[in-house]
């Protein structure tokens, strides 16, 4: 699968624009505050129909315009197709494939993975677990889209939990009534619990190596460590049960895979504690190209990349081999400032498109 153009009309600082992809790598240059990060956003909202940055949707609509749209259109085994996305603040969000309205792009073949790598996304590295956690649980959905309820079960079961929790607190419910919810969150638990080993056990290996390829001096390693030593659905109940009374006294469920974590590091060291800005930042780059490789064995699909700003801390051997990565597959779209910090922009197969002040053209690199 392969994206060969994206449109966008009033989107951020975006009023028309018009560009085609290329096969490989495609690099958008222009200075800072041209708007190339919003290329990459709206080519992400057009795949997915959701913004990498932000949560209110109405930073997207262009300054004292109402619509924002983007056109996505995707070469796939069965042919050309066309994604768009509309929204207009206070509106419902407008999907579509091929004209055809959706509920949303994640019920169509036709919607590319996609996989992003922004200097925000750090938070990924260095943030609070759950971050990680929820990179985890949409690595297993893009692995094995049919288990993609599995997290929403689960999530399901530990608020109903925490709501009888709250009523038992209040006098208004049995403590007896706690066991019918210890086994369904046992049984969601153990699940999602298998789950993320799965998908860790693939990355984990790859991550080692796709860190030593960036130049982390050395080995880089990546584990799940569940919260739970349960080994299946029953050993979690019995350990809910054990700590219902502590439960009760906080008024929330602390057990679980919702408290479990991601551990990224590098010399026996964690990553998010005691590695340097641009260790965290390779750290990062090794875990989306391993996903990728993962991704790429897995279905056959490697997720189109959006990196932004990625050059700018790498010296010059990180970004021929960042570079020489890219190009073992799939496709990827880069932002810089200037060329000559992408090697080989002037190469077959790369496509360059220059942005200034929200305009864009594309052009052939000389």
């Amino acid at each position: 699968m392969r994206l060969t153009r994206v449109s966008a009309r009033d989107f951020r600082n975006l009023e028309r624009v018009d560009a085609a992809l290329g096969d490989a790598v495609t690099v958008v240059h222009g200075p800072n505050g041209a708007g190339k990060t919003n290329i990459l956003e709206a080519l992400y909202f057009g795949c997915t129909a959701r913004s990498c940055r932000t949560s209110n949707e109405r930073e997207l609509v262009r300054f004292e315009t109402k619509v924002a749209r983007v056109e996505v259109e995707v070469e796939a085994e069965d042919g050309r197709h066309r994604l768009e996305v509309g929204v207009e603040p206070g509106e419902a969000k407008r999907v579509k494939l091929d004209g055809a309205n959706l509920a949303g792009p994640a019920g169509t073949d036709a919607r590319p993975l996609v996989s992003v790598f922004m200097p925000d996304r750090l938070d990924l590295v260095k943030g609070a677990p759950a971050l990680r956690r929820a990179h985890l649980d949409q690595l297993v959905t893009a692995l094995w889209p049919a288990r993609a309820q599995n997290r929403s079960v689960y999530n399901r079961a530990l608020s109903q939990r925490n709501a009888l929790i709250a009523r038992i607190r209040a006098g208004a419910a049995d403590p007896a009534l706690l066991d019918t919810w210890d086994s369904e969150l046992a049984r969601a638990g153990a699940t999602l619990m298998a789950d993320r080993t799965e998908a860790c056990a693939l990355v984990a290996p790859r991550f080692t190596e796709r860190a030593a390829d960036l130049g982390l001096p050395e080995e880089a390693e990546l584990s799940y460590r569940p919260r739970s030593r349960a080994a299946d659905a029953e050993g979690l109940r019995e350990e809910l049960l054990e700590r219902r009374d502590d439960d009760l006294q906080r008024g929330f469920s602390a057990h679980g895979p919702h408290r479990d974590e991601v551990v990224l590091t590098h010399a026996g060291r964690s990553l998010r504690a005691y590695g340097s800005q641009g260790q965290q930042r390779l750290g990062l780059l090794a875990l989306l190209f391993a996903e990728r490789d993962v991704l790429l064995d897995a279905r056959g699909q490697p997720p189109l990349m959006l990196l932004d700003d990625v050059m700018s801390e790498l010296d010059f051997a990180r970004r021929e081999r960042l570079v020489e990565l890219l190009a073992t597959g799939g496709q990827a779209v880069i932002t810089t400032t200037d060329l000559e910090h992408v090697p080989g922009a002037s190469g077959e197969g790369v496509a360059a498109i220059a942005v200034m002040s929200g305009q864009l053209a594309q052009e052939p690199v000389a």
